[in-house]
């Protein structure tokens, strides 16, 4: 078995009905792992618990079963070690930009001297683009792609084993969210920090991930699929649509989405009976949409029963629209 960095091990959500009624079961026996220096990025329907799932991940929810193991220590709360951007920013309204990361870096790295936290900070301020004035402005003084990267900074700036992103490009328009995605891609590149990422844009997930977990539909929801991502890093927008891997990928995973996360709704346990590790723990075996066959699995297991059912193949159609495929807009 290849060793994992972070573990999440039979995650299960339920909630409670009101009035004794049944329990809703968002998602059960979701298990995944992420390697050190790892990109990989979630997509499935809204409702399917993928920000409960970061979340989780995060501390700040716990698992109505299972467990989050990271470098073999269970995650129980929130923690300096990871770092989380959200869609709304989170920001504190009432100081600079500047501040908002030394107040981060200070928490990081209490013993630091007033110098050191200030040239930290204001190395990440760089990286992502932010200066000349722009730093000492409030939030409210920002334009919402500044407050992105300001959060975007502030989390690289702690230095965390694991940075946590929960759509933090969705509030932004399409050409802002273009510049921070490539801006994002150069941070990582020179921090080689792991990332797990939710968003609902293909296209994104493609360019920025390693490996990309594709969930079914909600309740009930599971990872069924882990999809590689063999496109040659570096990337950038322009450039990566012309790759002749490119399309074969993004078909793989939008036939997952409109048709088969459909079909697998509900049937975890009949599907993963026969892919279980010797602890009863599913871990999902890679899928490569360019050689159109699943990888070896990371454990020494057998293949899953299917009931003959055929894996879904998708020729390699170009896009002529060249339009980003959201989620939130299909049909």
């Amino acid at each position: 078995m290849i060793p994992y960095f972070l573990n999440a091990q039979g995650l299960t959500k339920r909630y409670p009905a009101p009035r004794g009624g049944e329990p809703l079961t968002v998602f059960e026996n979701v298990t995944f792992g992420l390697r050190k220096s790892e990109f990989v990025c979630v997509i499935g329907h809204s409702g399917c618990g993928k920000s409960t799932i970061l979340n989780i991940l995060a501390g700040l929810d716990k698992a109505s079963d299972g467990v989050v193991l990271m470098d073999d220590r269970e995650i129980s709360g929130p923690g300096l070690e990871r770092g989380v951007v959200f869609q709304n920013y989170s920001l504190l309204p009432w100081i600079s930009a500047l501040k908002n990361i030394t107040f981060a870096v200070r928490s990081r790295w209490p013993d630091w001297s007033r110098d050191k936290v200030l040239a930290h900070s204001r190395k990440y301020i760089e990286l992502v683009g932010l200066g000349g004035g722009a730093e000492a402005r409030r939030p409210a003084q920002l334009s919402g792609g500044m407050r992105q990267r300001v959060s975007i900074a502030r989390a690289f700036a702690i230095e965390p084993k694991l940075l946590l992103l929960d759509e933090p490009f969705g509030a932004l328009d399409a050409l802002t969210r273009g510049m921070i995605q490539e801006e994002l891609i150069r941070i990582w590149e020179q921090t080689s920090q792991t990332v797990f990422m939710i968003t609902h844009d293909v296209d994104e997930a493609i360019l920025l991930s390693d490996r990309i977990l594709l969930m079914t539909n909600g309740p009930y929801a599971r990872i069924a699929e882990s999809v590689s991502v063999n496109l040659p890093r570096p990337r950038n927008r322009s450039e990566i649509i012309h790759h002749p891997g490119y399309y074969p990928i993004r078909n793989y995973i939008v036939d997952f989405l409109v048709r088969r996360s459909k079909e697998l709704t509900g049937q975890g346990a009949a599907v993963q009976a026969g892919n279980r590790s010797s602890t009863g723990l599913h871990y999902p075996g890679e899928v490569d949409p360019l050689t159109a066959s699943p990888s070896p699995p990371d454990q020494a297991e057998p293949e899953p029963e299917t009931g003959g059912r055929k894996v879904a193949t998708v020729s390699p159609l170009r896009n002529p629209s060249n339009q980003p495929h959201d989620l939130r807009r299909s049909p």
